[in-house]
């Protein structure tokens, strides 16, 4: 059992949780709960270390079981507590591999998010996506860390089932413009206003959605690359919707008009 906060191995976890640049550059994040570890390991995620307490639930137990012994770790409630980005650990922490899920080459909704940068927000536009249907998230550069502690329960899961991607403006034309990997989609970019309400546009067709950021709304590029524009109508004096909720909103007209 670990039960130092000083042990090497508590370090690097401590230090992932913290520091994008370093997730990033080993190509590892932290998840921590029974449900979200449940869940990688039942999507093939092989974790590089899996820290657990001495009280871990019998569910928890069962997913341990299913784990390499060599990669699993006990530790004391407060090494565990210091290993953990959460007030109150559930007794079960792993660290997996980046793995990034190819994108379907039969691509007709995927939702493109430009410099998104409240943890929150992105990690409950990805759960909604992945709860819709989408078939891939693309993020531009400038965005939140996709990685990032707060994403990835805020995510719920979201990260083992949905293509994810962080791609230059260039590289996302290529993506969604005729004559680009998957030729055909309509680009449809979300706005504050000035364009027509959502409910009027035919999101039938192959679709790509762009949507902007807390602060600023899409920028340039996004505005360059967009083949119509849509609005949510708001009250009178509401100056904007919550990012998240924006998605939301849009994300499901999508689903309700092909149900129909």
């Amino acid at each position: 059992m670990i039960t130092s906060s000083h042990n090497p191995r508590i370090q690097w976890v401590r230090k992932l949780q913290e520091q994008a640049r370093l997730r990033a550059g080993e190509g590892v994040f932290v998840v921590e709960g029974v449900r979200l570890i449940e869940e990688a390991v039942q999507a093939g995620w092989q974790p590089a270390l899996v820290l657990y307490t001495p009280d871990l639930s019998l569910r928890g137990q069962e997913i341990l079981q299913r784990l390499p012994p060599s990669v699993v770790e006990q530790v004391s409630l407060p090494v565990m507590k210091s290993a953990s980005d959460t007030q109150t650990p559930q007794g079960l922490l792993a660290v997996l591999p980046q793995r990034a899920l190819p994108v379907p080459d039969d691509l007709d909704f995927i939702l493109v998010l430009d410099a998104i940068r409240d943890p929150g927000n992105l990690g409950t536009i990805l759960r909604t996506a992945a709860a819709a249907g989408v078939q891939g998230v693309v993020l531009t550069p400038g965005s939140v860390d996709l990685f990032s502690p707060k994403v990835v329960r805020s995510a719920m899961g979201a990260h083992f089932r949905l293509p994810l991607a962080v791609l230059e403006w260039v590289e996302i034309q290529r993506l969604l413009k005729p004559g680009g990997v998957h030729p055909g989609l309509k680009i449809f970019l979300s706005e504050v206003e000035g364009s027509p309400p959502y409910t009027q546009a035919d999101f039938r067709p192959p679709s790509a959605l762009i949507v902007g950021g807390e602060a600023e709304g899409a920028g340039t590029e996004a505005h360059r690359l967009a083949d119509a524009r849509v609005h949510i109508p708001m009250t009178p004096g509401v100056e904007s919707l919550n990012a998240a909720v924006a998605a939301a909103v849009l994300i499901f007209e999508v689903v309700r008009q092909r149900r129909l």
